[in-house]
């Protein structure tokens, strides 16, 4: 079996992205949709079924910085963080996001 997790950190403000939605979508079909706790993380993720083929997972990071108050253009020069990814075996993927309001950077964690 494959098991999948997720952590967001906000560069912008040094904390875990507490408060952002999250979907995670394999062949165009939502499988999972939540919001991260206050630490960033979305442990119901871990209990989604999920195995080797291609995955997006999408971070609504416009709207989390909106409601902590930053004033961001319009239109935002991010809006939703897409990360398409592959998973090819068994085992666990981890899909970290380190994001401010003007950029971010992905990488498979452990």
């Amino acid at each position: 079996m494959t098991s999948l997790s997720t952590h967001v950190l906000d560069t912008a403000g040094g904390v875990p992205a507490q408060g952002m939605t999250i979907t995670l979508l394999h062949d165009d079909r939502v499988l999972f949709s939540g919001v991260t706790n206050e630490d960033g993380r979305c442990p119901g993720l871990k209990d989604i079924a999920v195995g080797a083929g291609a995955y997006v997972l999408r971070f609504n990071v416009a709207t989390y910085f909106r409601g902590r108050g930053h004033d961001l253009p319009e239109p935002p020069f991010l809006d939703v963080v897409q990360i398409d990814f592959g998973m090819t075996k068994t085992g666990h993927y981890h899909v970290p996001l380190l994001v401010s309001p003007f950029g971010y950077s992905t990488y498979r964690g452990s």
